[in-house]
C-alpha cells in the first residue's frame, strides 16, 4: 500500500504537515507526504496553500509523478527553500469536497448504466461519463430517478486493495475502457460502495470519495450527447 498519499488515508483531512523532500526548479515541490490530490483519472487536482515558517505559497497545480507522488506546483519557488524543511499543507476544502461528491456520483452512474465506460471528467459542479452506448436512452428521467434512489440509500464507501494478479483474474472490475489501472507499482486500490448487506459497486480507482452517498445530494441528468457511432456522453450536475 502506498502510504505517502494522505488524501487516501483520510480524504476529509483539511490540513497536514510534512517535510520537503525534493525541489525541482521551475517545476514544483515534492513532500514526504502529500495532502494534495494530483490530477489523474479524470479528477482535477486539489488547490490551496503551503505554509512555511516565514512565508506561504499558493498551490496552482498538482501533477502525478511516475512514482505516484504528487508534484505540487506553487505560484513561485523561493531560492531559500531547504530540503527537510517542514510545512503545513492546506487544501481548498470546498473544492475537494465537491470533487469527492461528484466522483462517487459517477461511480453510481456506472451502476445505473451498466455499459463499458469510454471516458469521463469530474468537475466541481458538473461531470460526465462517456459510454459505449449504440442506442439512445429513451427516458433520461428514469436514469435520474434510479441514480438519486441509490444516493438516498445511505450507501457506504470504503477502499480495499487487490494485487495485480488478483485483478488479472477479475477483468470485470475494470469498467473504464480508456484508462487501465496502474501496473507495476504494487497493490491496486479499489473503491467499494455497499449497503450494510450488499455490494453495489467495486472498481479500481485512485480518486477521493465521500463516506456515505447521502452526502452527494440530489443529482440532475443533463444533456445526453452522441459522440460517435457507439459513444454517448451523459452529463450530470448538482441540483443547486
Amino acid at each position: 500500500m502506498i502510504t505517502h498519499n494522505l488524501f487516501w488515508e483520510d480524504p476529509y483531512k483539511k490540513q497536514a504537515s510534512s517535510c520537503l523532500e525534493t525541489i525541482i526548479q521551475e517545476e514544483g515541490l515534492i513532500f514526504e507526504k502529500s495532502l494534495f490530490y494530483p490530477t489523474s483519472g479524470g479528477q482535477p487536482c486539489d488547490l490551496g496553500m503551503i505554509e512555511f515558517e516565514n512565508f506561504s505559497l499558493k498551490v496552482v497545480n498538482v501533477k502525478k509523478t511516475a512514482t505516484g507522488k504528487a508534484l505540487i506546483v506553487p505560484d513561485f519557488i523561493p531560492d531559500n527553500l531547504k530540503l527537510g524543511e517542514p510545512a503545513k499543507q492546506i487544501i481548498d476544502w470546498d473544492l475537494r469536497y465537491k470533487h469527492m461528491r461528484m466522483h462517487t456520483a459517477l461511480h453510481l452512474l456506472s451502476v445505473v448504466i451498466p455499459l463499458p465506460v469510454t471516458g469521463g471528467q469530474i468537475g466541481s459542479t458538473k461531470s460526465r461519463l462517456d459510454f459505449n452506448m449504440p442506442d439512445a436512452i429513451s427516458d433520461k428521467q428514469i436514469i435520474e430517478d434510479k441514480l438519486n434512489s441509490l444516493i438516498a440509500n445511505d450507501l457506504l464507501t470504503e477502499q480495499l486493495w487487490i494485487t495485480e494478479e488478483e485483478l488479472n483474474t477479475k477483468p470485470e472490475l475494470v469498467k473504464t475502457m480508456s484508462v487501465s489501472p496502474p501496473k507495476g507499482s504494487g497493490d491496486i486500490r479499489l473503491i467499494c460502495i455497499r449497503s450494510e448487506k450488499d455490494q453495489v459497486d467495486l472498481q479500481p480507482c485512485g480518486g477521493t470519495h465521500i463516506k456515505n452517498t447521502s452526502e452527494i445530494g440530489k443529482i440532475v441528468i443533463g444533456k445526453i450527447e452522441k459522440k460517435g457511432k457507439n459513444n454517448r456522453r451523459v452529463n450530470i450536475h448538482f441540483d443547486l
